[in-house]
């Protein structure tokens, strides 16, 4: 079965439409603020230590602790939504999602005086974050597909080169 021959400008592809093999701005803005929020919750351990030793000043500065990193939670909600769209990967915005909601569950038990779930709940939030922070840091954060314009183009054109050999054989 014979293709219909493309013309030059079906075949053409630019620099557009080729997938991005390094890292965006889109996802060097994602890292930075997933960087910014590790150390704000970095921070958060050590502010709770120096008040259970009994420097009550030190839950003023907890609190302050709080307020940064649930701030950097929904700015990086914000920007996982944006390489979500831009960049069509899904999963920064899931994990991020994920990490979010549990530091809001941590704020409000922490405000209520849960420390029964406040505390384990800290634990796990500072372990996913950082997992996340590793993750977003290992992987490139690039186009996850190529347009489908130049997908069908390919197909087409190496559909065309197999009939061309096959006939020269």
């Amino acid at each position: 079965m014979l293709l219909k021959e493309p013309n030059e400008e079906e075949l053409m592809a630019t620099v557009a439409d080729r997938p991005r093999s390094g890292t965006t701005p889109a996802g060097w803005t994602l890292r930075a603020v997933v960087s910014a929020h590790v150390a704000a919750i970095a921070g958060q351990p050590v502010f709770a230590g120096v008040y259970l030793t009994g420097d009550y000043d030190s839950l003023r500065w907890h609190a302050i602790g709080a307020d940064v990193v649930s701030s950097l939670g929904y700015v990086q909600v914000v920007v996982a939504i944006v390489v979500w769209v831009r960049l069509r990967l899904a999963w920064p915005f899931v994990a991020t999602a994920a990490v979010v909601a549990a530091e809001t569950v941590q704020y409000f038990a922490g405000l209520d005086g849960a420390l029964w779930l406040h505390l384990p709940l800290g634990v796990i939030t500072v372990v996913a974050l950082a997992g996340l922070f590793a993750t977003v840091w290992r992987r490139p954060l690039a186009q996850g597909a190529v347009r489908g314009r130049t997908l069908v183009q390919e197909d087409v054109r190496g559909r065309q080169l197999a009939q061309k050999e096959a006939r020269d054989a």
